[in-house]
C-alpha cells in the first residue's frame, strides 16, 4: 500500500461492493469453488456464506474494496459463468 502521513491508498479510493446475484444454474459447490478462486481474502467458510446468502435472498455482498480491484473479482466470478455487479458505496 501506498502511504502518505498514514493513510493507505484505500483512504484516498471509495469503496465498491461485489455483489454476488442468486442463479438457478450453477450448483452450490461450482459457486463456492468459484468465490475460491475468483477473490483471494475469501476463504472456505466466508465462501459458503456468501453462497448460501445469495442463494437464499438473491443476492450478497462478496467483499468491499477500490474500484478497480472490486472490477477485478467481478470479472474473474463472471468468467466462471457466475452474476456479479458492483455497488458503488
Amino acid at each position: 500500500m501506498i502511504e502518505q502521513r498514514g493513510k493507505t491508498l484505500e483512504d484516498f479510493l471509495p469503496p465498491a461492493t461485489v455483489v454476488l446475484h442468486n442463479d438457478d444454474v450453477n450448483s452450490m459447490d461450482v459457486v463456492v469453488h468459484a468465490l475460491l478462486a475468483s477473490v483471494p481474502e475469501v476463504d472456505l467458510e466466508r465462501a459458503a456464506e456468501i453462497m448460501l446468502v445469495a442463494h437464499n435472498h438473491g443476492e450478497a455482498d462478496v467483499i468491499s474494496r477500490p474500484l478497480e480491484r472490486a472490477e477485478l473479482y467481478r470479472d474473474r466470478l463472471e468468467s466462471h459463468g457466475l452474476t456479479a455487479t458492483i455497488r458503488r458505496d
